[in-house]
């Protein structure tokens, strides 16, 4: 039977259960909180199996084929020697245009931007929505694909349930590749490109460009530099330019100079000099901090939670998309011809908990080298 259908999160997970329940049947619109839009937010992105499988089931298979390939994988020393070479090739899509292409799927009112849901109230057979301004909306569903910062997330897991700091960040930038010195380039494009410090790493690859460019000259070389910091260290960090404490990360734009002045000194004198340059070239760089969660449940009546709502995994895994794209094939899979809603629902949690909670543990075995 055909369901009203909120989603709170209007990021790739939010939009790929969007995509999946419209094509069941249900009525279906999806919240962002943001204002601004999510597109230029997101680099390359390794596709697994997951999303490559949400491309077939859309129709959309042709976004696979804009991706940049890294042909092998290479490890340098200090001096910017290569001491290990290892022919890996892998492809890197654009989150920017897979967003846009899935944000372009949802028909005319699916989509409202620059509104919050702030809570959910439900009896047996119906959930409120209630948001930030004051509205409510009535739904037999709710699905939170509201990330990292979910508000929702207490509901389901109970109150306190946030995820745990793991001890260092990713300082990252996105640099256009013709502003990539020419000798660094050269050392750096077309492979995968590591550097290990004790506690510490250094990587980075040839991503499409803001718009999902991947022809040469239009690309971004995305960098990503692990280090580590105190939980006291964290709040500077996370401080910005007007001096405002953030929980997660800073984007482009709100570092404070100072703070990326050291970053750029810090690069020069510990980092080999390809990877130094591109941090240099680098005029807004960016930082998230590395947490870990997995929620003990994933729904809560007709609340479910789905994507970095229920599990944080580190980055290392590259297995966030795949992830999400997973919990929203399981959650339409359990819906199909099951007029029992709760009982679809627990049949989701049952599968969906423990692959959960296997990435998180992947990625924790991932960053071990940096506790």
């Amino acid at each position: 039977m055909p369901m009203r259908i909120v989603i709170a999160g209007g990021s790739v997970g939010g939009l790929f259960a969007a995509e999946l329940l419209r094509r069941a049947g249900h009525d279906v619109t999806v919240y962002e909180r943001s204002t601004s839009g999510l597109e230029g937010r997101g680099a390359g992105l390794v596709a697994q199996r997951e999303v490559f499988a949400m491309l077939r089931e859309a129709g959309v298979e042709h976004v696979a084929q804009f991706g940049v390939e890294a042909h092998e994988r290479i490890v340098l020393d200090r001096d910017g020697e290569v001491v290990h070479r290892q022919a890996t090739p892998q492809t890197q899509l654009s989150w920017d245009r897979l967003f846009r292409v899935f944000r372009e799927r949802v028909p005319d009112g699916g989509y409202v931007g620059g509104r919050t849901v702030a809570g959910v109230t439900q009896d047996m057979q119906r959930a409120t929505v209630h948001f930030a301004d004051g509205g409510a909306e009535e739904a037999d569903l709710v699905i939170a694909a509201d990330g990292l910062g979910s508000t929702l997330r207490g509901l389901v897991a109970g109150a306190g349930s946030l995820p745990a700091y793991a001890g260092y960040v990713a300082w990252r930038g996105l640099v256009p590749e013709t502003a990539m010195p020419t000798q660094a380039a050269a050392r750096l494009f077309e492979r995968f490109a590591f550097y290990d410090i004790p506690r510490s790493q250094v990587l980075g690859y040839l991503v499409p460009g803001a718009d999902g460019a991947i022809e040469p000259g239009r690309r971004r070389y995305n960098w990503v530099w692990y280090r580590r910091y105190t939980p006291e260290e964290l709040i500077g960090v996370l401080t910005d330019a007007d001096g405002q404490r953030h929980d997660f990360s800073l984007a482009p734009g709100q570092m404070r100079p100072a703070a990326a002045d050291v970053l750029r000194a810090d690069a020069a004198r510990l980092l080999p000099p390809a990877f130094a340059a591109a941090v240099a070239a680098e005029p807004l760089p960016f930082v998230q901090a590395i947490f870990d969660y997995a929620t003990p449940r994933m729904v809560a009546g007709r609340l479910v939670l789905i994507g970095d709502a229920a599990f944080v995994a580190r980055p290392h895994t590259a297995m966030g998309v795949a992830k999400v794209a997973g919990d929203a094939f399981a959650l339409r899979d359990a819906l199909v011809g099951q007029p029992d809603v709760p009982a679809a629902l627990a049949a989701f949690e049952r599968v969906r908990l423990l692959h959960g909670q296997a990435v998180v543990d992947y990625g924790r075995r991932l960053g071990a080298s940096f506790d």
